[in-house]
């Protein structure tokens, strides 16, 4: 899924202080004006900063908000995503958060909740049941931190295992597409005897190989519900053979040359192009690559392209036809906006997150856990094509997002080091002590 998370230290000690001093209103006191003749001073950031068309969407949104509320003076702060993360933690640190803010499913939004920064924003789904209705099967559990208390709306669905093939090439040299694991072992040489890369891999960022293949791949060796018990340390542990043995598979991959020479020293957006530009034959990577090939890429580059799930894993406890994935980030609101402020800030959220914008989104080539009516003509064909294979299969956990900071950053650069010639032994033992550390009471 997306990069480890790395605000849990920070805060834990910013907690302690707000224990310690009580807490505090916002500085904000417009948002207490009640005589219509004061401008109500509403604050949100988020990191949609790019020039890609869901950024643009999601801008667009926020942007007509001001203009339908000019009671309203509107702090708009568009983060690149590379910056975002510590900002936030600087301002939760400082007890400053913006009224409304963008915030991670998964470790991110869990700490903040913890840390008494977020508060519910059930009165707004709930006034819109028609648009609550329509966010598919577990959108909200990773933002449901008290039962029937939803903290945020995904704008997004964080798939991030779809495998992506190069049909002409896969016609060409006459290979079948893997739905076992002895079929990915055959493509993988035939491909590499023919000096195509099997797959294209950036992994100088290294949540790269854990969010796109790992969580994938032991999902079919482990089945979801040992990882979820490894997870919370309730009866299963990193060091189990299951898990050793999915690392195992991991290995295999590398073992037999599947990734391109350098492939911890590229980014993924440059994997992207590696395997638009033909050099590739596949690449397992997110629902991102949609939104950016969309941008970056022609029709006629990616008419080529298909998508399907990872194969099966002999005799693995997981299903087959899953993708890892889930609710990807939303809109949050601050615990200490309160008043006119609140009232207009859940306004806000209804307007970004909504059935409009969700439909904008979703015809921005970018997945929601939306049912969204989409216009096929304002989508690219692979976008199509990748919309419809995640309504057919089921969603399982990406790894990071059940992990402890600590712990997600220990199985990213494990995985590098297997990729340099590691264990997966001393890999998986890493693993198992830091997440067991994050367990400890």
């Amino acid at each position: 899924m997306r990069p480890g998370r790395k605000i849990g230290l920070v805060l834990l000690a910013m907690s302690l202080l707000l224990a310690a001093c009580g807490g505090g209103k916002s500085s904000e006191k417009a948002g207490e004006s009640t005589n219509g003749s004061e401008k109500v001073k509403l604050t949100i950031w988020h990191n949609f900063a790019g020039d890609d068309l869901r950024a643009k969407a999601v801008r667009s949104y926020i942007d007509q908000f001001a203009q339908d509320h000019p009671e309203v003076t509107l702090d708009a702060q568009a983060i690149p995503p590379d910056g975002y993360r510590q900002r936030l933690s600087t301002v939760a640190a400082a007890n400053e958060m913006p009224d409304v803010f963008f915030v991670y499913a998964g470790s991110q939004s869990s700490e903040l909740h913890q840390a008494k920064l977020l508060q519910p924003i059930t009165e707004v789904l709930d006034a819109h049941p028609e648009w609550k209705e329509k966010f598919l099967p577990g959108a909200f559990d990773p933002f449901e931190f008290e039962e029937g208390q939803i903290y945020s709306a995904p704008l997004g669905m964080s798939a991030t295992s779809i495998l992506y093939y190069n049909k002409a090439l896969f016609e060409k040299h006459n290979v079948k597409v893997p739905t076992t694991w002895d079929e990915m072992m055959t493509a993988i040489k035939t491909f590499n005897d023919n000096g195509i890369t099997p797959i294209a891999l950036g992994n100088k960022a290294p949540w790269v190989a854990q969010s796109t293949i790992l969580g994938s791949l032991a999902d079919r060796v482990t089945g979801t519900e040992w990882f979820k018990n490894a997870a919370a340390q309730q009866g299963a542990k990193f060091t189990d053979p299951e898990f050793i043995e999915a690392l195992g598979y991991f290995k295999q991959l590398v073992d037999n040359k599947a990734f391109q020479e350098g492939a911890n020293s590229i980014d993924n957006t440059q994997a992207e192009q590696y395997f638009i530009q033909g050099n590739a034959a596949m690449m397992i990577s997110g629902a991102w690559t949609l939104t950016n090939l969309a941008a970056s890429s022609t029709e006629e580059q990616m008419k080529d392209i298909e998508v399907t799930t990872l194969p099966a894993i002999p005799g693995g406890k997981g299903e087959a036809n899953t993708i890892s994935g889930g609710a990807g980030g939303g809109l949050a609101l601050s615990s200490r906006t309160e008043g006119k402020a609140k009232e207009l800030a859940l306004e806000l959220i209804y307007t970004v997150s909504g059935p409009e914008a969700q439909k904008s989104i979703a015809e921005s080539n970018s997945m929601v856990m939306y049912d969204a009516e989409i216009d096929q003509s304002k989508v690219t064909s692979l976008y199509y094509k990748a919309y419809n294979l995640v309504k057919s299969t089921g969603i399982t956990p990406v790894y990071d997002a059940y992990l402890s900071a600590e712990a997600a950053e220990v199985i990213n650069n494990g995985l590098q080091e297997i990729m340099m010639g590691g264990s997966v032994e001393d890999v998986a033992k890493k693993l198992q002590d830091a997440q067991a550390r994050s367990a400890t009471p």
